[in-house]
């Protein structure tokens, strides 16, 4: 079964809510990634968080940036599925309500990310492109991918 989907700005997250999206995101980012990074980055504020729930537990997750606030384009980031569901493949799930999300709250087309160099091909199949060399951020190698 899929997650719901749910789709709030950051004043309508429950505290409950907001705490499973920091928990997920240091559990991966920080600690997994074993990754020392501000996540806490001042931006969660502007964003649109996207919360995938199954059974109470938050198992996916995205934010999303209006154009210029992020980069010039909207914008998906902290791109995330909880370890213990990803043989669900629902990271495709998250990014298609993303990608709609985009289109219906913003009425944007146009994405950039900024992706993980070995999540390459996950992002191809949802139709972005490499639009950068590679760089590095905190330690991890990324590219910059758009979609139109």
């Amino acid at each position: 079964m899929q997650p719901e989907f749910k789709i709030k700005p950051f004043k309508a997250l429950s505290l409950s809510e907001l705490y499973q999206v920091l928990q997920l995101r240091s559990e991966v980012f920080v600690v997994e990634q074993n990754c020392v990074y501000q996540d806490i980055d001042g931006k969660d504020e502007k964003a649109l968080h996207v919360l995938g729930m199954s059974g109470g537990v938050l198992v996916a997750y995205a934010r999303l940036f209006k154009p210029g606030d992020y980069f010039r384009q909207a914008s998906i980031g902290r791109v995330i599925v909880h370890p213990a569901y990803r043989d669900k493949k629902w990271g495709h799930t998250l990014m298609i309500t993303a990608i709609k999300a985009i289109a219906e709250h913003f009425g944007e087309t146009h994405i950039t990310i900024s992706a993980q160099l070995y999540l390459k091909r996950f992002y191809e199949s949802h139709g972005f492109v490499q639009t950068s060399d590679t760089y590095l951020e905190d330690d991890i190698p990324h590219i910059e991918m758009q979609r139109n």
